[in-house]
């Protein structure tokens, strides 16, 4: 199988989100995750800091808009493109306002909307704790159609598994660069966004981003812990609309091994403590 993503390089850009109120959320986001708040109209509002973008548009709570992977180059947008039309996939416009002309996007079985493209340079200026966009995790009625999707169709790489006793498949985890997970996936008995997260990259970021937190008076919802897929440090934290927002440091960088099976554990979703199970 050709991993088609993977070979790409991509990442995950941006991430856009449904509000009742865009206003308030795309306002929480500039404040708590330390971005530039701009309003485009009364329906849409993006927020941007240092390697991170998030937009609010008008619509339903708790619903993706759309989510943005960014490639190395034209041609590995290209190649995805190609891949996407050989599996049968059907083709729609992008709607990112960060990727340059050439972009497309696809819907995976559950019809979020994914985007791939080659991004606009980001403008010089942007301050704040370090913490790029990183992944998408995803809530489904149906993981292993999921991963038929991303991985066998798209291309992207297959990192780890989450399973149940009987073999059924809880999380599902993918990548399209060495990062651990790019877009992931548990099986729950709702369809959505579980969370997205920022990857710190240190610990001692952690500590600033949870400082930083405490001084605007939020509370963590979660952590900190450290997940046995991926090895990664975390908080959690909840916005306006009950989307969940992880920080993350420390994600596993992978260059060559196999895919590694985990029991569905509390100690797998958190090796230091409480776990919050989906399924």
């Amino acid at each position: 199988m050709t991993l088609t993503a993977l070979r790409a390089s991509a990442y995950l850009h941006h991430v856009a989100f449904e509000s009742a109120d865009p206003q308030k959320l795309a306002e929480y986001y500039g404040q708590t995750m330390q971005m530039e708040v701009e309003k485009i109209s009364n329906s849409e509002w993006r927020c941007e800091g240092p390697d991170r973008r998030f937009v609010a548009v008008k619509g339903t709570n708790r619903q993706l808009a759309y989510a943005g992977l960014a490639c190395r180059d034209q041609q590995g947008v290209d190649e995805i493109l190609a891949r996407a039309k050989a599996e049968n996939i059907a083709i729609e416009k992008s709607p990112s306002p960060y990727f340059k002309d050439g972009a497309f996007a696809v819907r995976d079985p559950d019809g979020n909307l994914i985007c791939f493209g080659l991004a606009i340079p980001q403008k010089d200026g942007f301050t704040g704790i370090h913490g790029p966009t990183q992944h998408l995790t995803f809530a489904s009625l149906d993981v292993e159609g999921f991963t038929e999707f991303y991985h066998n169709k798209l291309g992207f790489a297959l990192s780890d598994r989450v399973l149940h006793e009987n073999g059924e498949m809880a999380t599902c985890f993918t990548r399209s660069n060495h990062e651990h997970h790019t877009i992931a996936c548990f099986k729950s008995d709702r369809q959505g966004v579980d969370h997205h997260s920022y990857e710190a990259g240190l610990w001692d970021n952690i500590r600033d981003w949870s400082d930083h937190y405490a001084d605007l008076d939020i509370q963590l919802m979660w952590g900190p812990g450290r997940h046995g897929p991926g090895n990664n440090l975390f908080i959690f934290i909840e916005d306006p609309d009950k989307n969940w927002i992880e920080v993350s440091a420390e994600l596993e960088i992978i260059h060559d091994r196999p895919v590694k099976d985990w029991p569905q554990d509390p100690r797998t979703l958190n090796r230091w403590g409480r776990a919050i199970l989906r399924s």
